[in-house]
């Protein structure tokens, strides 16, 4: 009998010592897959967490650009609307300055063409319409803008002095163009008598070598008529060398005497 109980003692110890290992190494297990699941969820919250950084990150850096961009889009439409009103400013300025009357004068009435219809309520669109409306200079019916003004020169309207529509731009009739040069140059006058002194002078100049062609000639001819008689046909053909280019030197001189006084009588008719 004691043998019996010691046996199923022993026993019934294996069975329990079994049933605590299992139940120990359960344990164990569902701690460690707690763990396993805790650190799954860790992961993925940190994932998150970094996904989320990343993309505020991001965000952030894009708005930090923008605004930035939009700081310099600023400061540049900043300087462009400066340098529109300084323009617009020396403009106006201009306009003002000579549109404003001189100091002292006194301004008469100007009617205006919206004072044809009387001031009063329901005639406000009218009154507006005729104070915006278009002027005769700037109508501009066909695309083509109505000039209401007339030429000094052609005596034309359509066009002003200078404008290259005039058919005396550049081009034209010469004795006007003479006669406004003479008008308008003040130093017209002493650049004509310095013309007229130096043709003066070249005339002049001309004169001296004929004469001094002539006695050169003369002293050749007394020379040739000493010399021997075996020279006497060699010094006359030299003559009549000398006497043809005599005449065509003459000729010469006399042509461009010509042109000249013809020249100067043209240019004192201009005048």
């Amino acid at each position: 009998m004691p043998l019996i109980n010691r046996w199923r003692n022993f026993t019934s110890n294996v069975v329990r010592r079994g049933e605590r290992r299992r139940k120990a190494g359960s344990k164990r297990a569902q701690k460690q897959c707690l763990l396993e699941a805790k650190a799954l969820s860790l992961k993925k919250k940190k994932k998150k967490m970094s996904e989320r950084k990343r993309k505020s990150e991001k965000g952030e850096r894009r708005e930090h650009k923008k605004h930035k961009d939009s700081k310099h889009d600023l400061e540049t439409l900043k300087i462009q609307t400066k340098k529109l009103t300084q323009e617009v400013q020396k403009l106006k300025h201009i306009e003002t300055f000579y549109e404003k009357p001189p100091p002292g004068y006194i301004k008469e009435f100007e009617e205006k063409p919206e004072d044809c219809i009387p001031a009063e309520p329901g005639n406000e669109a009218a009154r507006s319409f005729l104070a915006h409306a278009p002027t005769k200079g700037l109508w501009m019916p066909l695309g083509k803008e109505v000039k209401v003004m007339q030429c000094w020169r052609c005596k034309r309207y359509g066009h002003r002095t200078g404008d290259k529509e005039c058919p005396f731009f550049i081009k034209g009739n010469q004795k006007l163009e003479q006669f406004r040069v003479a008008h308008e140059d003040p130093m017209y006058d002493l650049i004509r008598e310095n013309k007229r002194n130096e043709k003066e002078t070249r005339i002049q100049q001309l004169q001296q070598l004929l004469q001094d062609t002539t006695s050169s000639s003369d002293s050749d001819s007394s020379s040739s008529s000493s010399s021997s008689s075996s020279d006497h046909h060699r010094s006359k053909k030299r003559k009549k060398k000398d006497k043809k280019k005599k005449d065509k030197k003459k000729k010469k001189t006399k042509r461009k005497q010509k042109h000249k006084r013809s020249k100067t009588s043209d240019s004192s008719d201009s005048d």
